[in-house]
């Protein structure tokens, strides 16, 4: 395909970026970068690398080898980070707004209390995932649909020019995908970026115009539809079963710029 010029400059970029754990590379050699207001899926078979990749990226696990640079200066502390629910300890006693409340931790810190126009915010948080009716309620006893609307409302709240989204809409009904992919297309409107792990590749085509597509290397990284090739899925899934060759990945398109 034709390159074409992104007309916003990049917020990260991978440098040879190769990511693992006690040295055991999940990740390898991932180049290039993510145009600032950008709206990717990140897409692969199981073990694929995904996961990580976003751990990267918010700070939590340190490269192997290569690095991820911030052209813009973006500190870890405007980067809000959804990680997967099963991450998640519940047994701590607060109610829904309490744990709402928590997306405020990097403003007031651990021990301040929240003021009159702070509470303000969380309530809006509230009414924007649609919880209004269950903000005394212990957050131990909602669904999985209201735990998630509850976690969209606490990254809501810290106003980051960068969300990472880590599976979030695995195990919840479909009114909840719907309700909060409305709201991931608000904040990719806003001009922040967006950045999601995902696996329905039918809700990737309909809602996220860029994707990157790993198999523990970049198969293809760019226009949704061209991405999501048969040819390239197919080979991404041979990689992943060891059966396929590595070898450069091709250019999709360069907005943004391949990674």
């Amino acid at each position: 395909m034709p390159a074409t010029v992104s007309p916003n400059p990049p917020v990260l970029r991978f440098d040879n970026l190769t990511l693992g754990y006690n040295r055991h590379p999940a990740v390898h050699h991932l180049r290039g970068e993510v145009a600032t207001g950008s709206l990717l899926a990140i897409v692969g078979p199981n073990g694929a690398g995904k996961s990580t990749l976003l751990k990267a990226i918010a700070g939590e696990l340190r490269p192997l080898q290569g690095r991820i640079e911030w052209p813009r200066g973006l500190r870890r502390q405007q980067i809000a980070y959804l990680t997967q629910q099963a991450t998640l300890d519940l047994g701590f006693p607060m109610t829904v707004r309490d744990f709402i409340a928590l997306g405020l931790w990097r403003e007031i810190g651990a021990f301040a209390g929240v003021d009159r126009d702070q509470q303000r915010r969380v309530d809006a948080a509230i009414d924007a995932v649609g919880l209004r009716g269950l903000r005394e309620r212990p957050i131990g006893a909602v669904s999985g649909g209201q735990l998630q609307r509850a976690r969209f409302a606490r990254v809501l709240l810290q106003d980051a020019p960068l969300v990472l989204l880590d599976e979030p809409y695995g195990a919840i009904d479909a009114e909840t995908v719907r309700d909060l992919a409305a709201l991931v297309r608000h904040w990719h409107a806003e001009g922040r970026t967006v950045i999601a792990v995902l696996h329905d590749l039918e809700h990737v085509r309909q809602e996220y115009p860029q994707t990157l597509l790993l198999a523990r290397e970049r198969v293809a990284h760019g226009d949704t539809a061209t991405v999501l090739s048969e040819a390239n899925l197919r080979r991404a899934a041979e990689l992943a079963s060891g059966r396929g060759e590595r070898r450069p990945a091709p250019v999709c398109q360069a907005t943004p710029e391949d990674a």
